[in-house]
């Protein structure tokens, strides 16, 4: 049995019937070269014998009673495969787009508590002998960076691997533990917490203080939430249902970009991001004067073999999308990605953890559903406009045998409020980028794949990088 961490928990708190807290993975694969073909029966059997090396996907979340602490790991003692596992056949062609919608389908629905959080259904019937998997993982057991190990065991089981060997340590459930014994662990928790608040109070109030005199001395400055933040129709209170698009934009091209302009891979991402929401906003006669802002995550641990947890940050950047001139708007995020570095450095990641340890569930749930019941975020302004984010994954090819991994994507959660999430995931010589919304909010999420293209071209040629020839 394991404590949840205050920043993982945050993830299951901020769930509601609307805004499901789990991240999307999706490994595409040929499957050609498979002697016999791709069997789906195969496949389970791969997996039953990978998840004793996968810890987190056998872990289930037990409650504290009344929310007196938070939450508990504890290894599953009912545990069962088939409840994980699912699968789709597409109707021809089996397009991107079909691909797309059975993705979009699979993750607008909640995971169930009374399990491991977690689930993979296999869509089956792509053209050119093509199979995907699709994880389902709730953000309280991952983030991004722990993802990309995560996804490696996954897609090896995707790719019907061989038998591996059984660890040394094979896995063994625990009985889940009793209400007494939940509550006074989380009191003795309580009490250590307790001894450390008057350090964290002035902590906090010191580090509040140094990031806002940080802040003062950019012009412009940084942007903070709910401050002067534009609306646009991706503002506004989700729907249970996800619509979903992906794409591929060459990663070479971005570094040359990247190169030729001093600036880095992420700001030139961003940059690309910001001219697609441009074009699409101004093609809807919607573009907001004002810049918009995007929530960045950043992650807080360089350890890449973590296989589990949150080590993440967010950095909030004015995308420049009242800025004409793509290498102004570049050299403009570059600027300010700085910036909101520089200030949210004093903020302190590990001040932050202690502060979300502290925070009661009490509190913070019941705050998160009635901002979803009441609808509010269709009248009041928005906290932030978009989440664009940014994971290196595997840089070397992933082969099993004749299977080749072909294209991988990744996609985190749409907030109340915040309903439009873009993110890139980078594999070999692409930048594999996902776009998750809701009907309300992005009814179309291919027409800004389109205005993706759009923008990277336009940066090309105002860099003198030329336009990429294939797509």
């Amino acid at each position: 049995m394991e404590t949840m961490s205050g920043l993982d928990a945050k993830f299951l708190y901020s769930e509601t019937p609307t805004a499901h807290m789990h991240t999307i993975k999706v490994a595409v694969s040929e499957v050609s070269g498979v002697e016999g073909g791709f069997s789906y029966d195969a496949l389970c059997d791969v997996l039953g014998q990978l998840l004793v090396r996968l810890p987190p996907f056998r872990r289930r979340v037990v409650p504290v009673p009344l929310g007196l602490g938070h939450p508990v790991w504890v290894e599953d003692p009912d545990f069962d495969l088939a409840r994980h596992l699912g699968r789709v056949v597409l109707d021809p062609p089996g397009d991107d787009r079909a691909l797309a919608a059975a993705i979009g389908a699979f993750a607008g629905t909640a995971l169930p508590r009374d399990r491991p959080l977690w689930a993979i259904q296999v869509v089956e019937g792509l053209r050119a002998d093509r199979i995907a998997v699709v994880v389902k993982l709730h953000h309280a057991v991952a983030d991004g960076s722990a993802a990309v190990a995560l996804l490696q065991h996954v897609v090896e089981a995707a790719t019907v691997a061989p038998h591996p060997a059984p660890p040394a340590d094979p896995w063994a459930a625990e009985p889940l533990p009793s209400r007494r014994r939940l509550v006074a662990r989380a009191l003795g928790e309580h009490v250590t917490r307790a001894k450390g608040l008057p350090h964290l109070v002035r902590s906090s109030v010191s580090s509040a203080r140094a990031s806002e005199r940080t802040r003062r001395t950019f012009e412009p400055m940084p942007p903070i939430p709910l401050h002067h933040i534009p609306r646009t129709s991706f503002n506004v209170s989700l729907d249970p249902a996800r619509t979903f698009a992906m794409t591929r934009l060459p990663l070479g091209v971005l570094r040359d970009i990247r190169r030729a302009t001093g600036t880095t891979l992420n700001d030139v991402y961003l940059t690309v991001c910001a001219g697609a929401l441009r074009g699409y906003l101004a093609e809807r006669g919607e573009l907001p004067a004002r810049t918009l802002v995007a929530s960045v995550p950043v992650s807080t641990d360089p350890d890449v073999a973590r296989l589990s947890g949150n080590r993440v940050d967010n950095i909030y950047v004015a995308i420049g999308t009242e800025i004409a001139d793509p290498a102004a708007r570049l050299a403009s995020i570059h600027d300010g990605v700085r910036a909101s570095k520089a200030v949210r450095s004093q903020l302190g990641h590990d001040l932050l953890a202690q502060r979300a340890d502290v925070v009661p569930p009490q509190l913070y749930q019941p705050t998160i559903r009635l901002w979803s019941r009441s609808h509010a975020a269709n009248v009041l302004h928005p906290p932030l406009n978009v989440i664009l984010s940014n994971v290196a994954g595997p840089v070397a090819p992933i082969r099993i045998g004749p299977v080749v991994l072909e294209a991988l994507y990744s996609v985190g959660p749409i907030l109340e409020g915040i309903g439009l999430n873009i993110t890139a995931w980078s594999y070999e010589d692409d930048l594999g980028v996902s776009l998750i919304g809701c009907p309300s909010s992005v009814p179309d999420p291919w027409a800004l794949v389109g205005h993706l293209h759009a923008a990277l071209d336009e940066l090309c040629r105002a860099v003198d990088r030329g336009v990429p020839a294939e797509r």
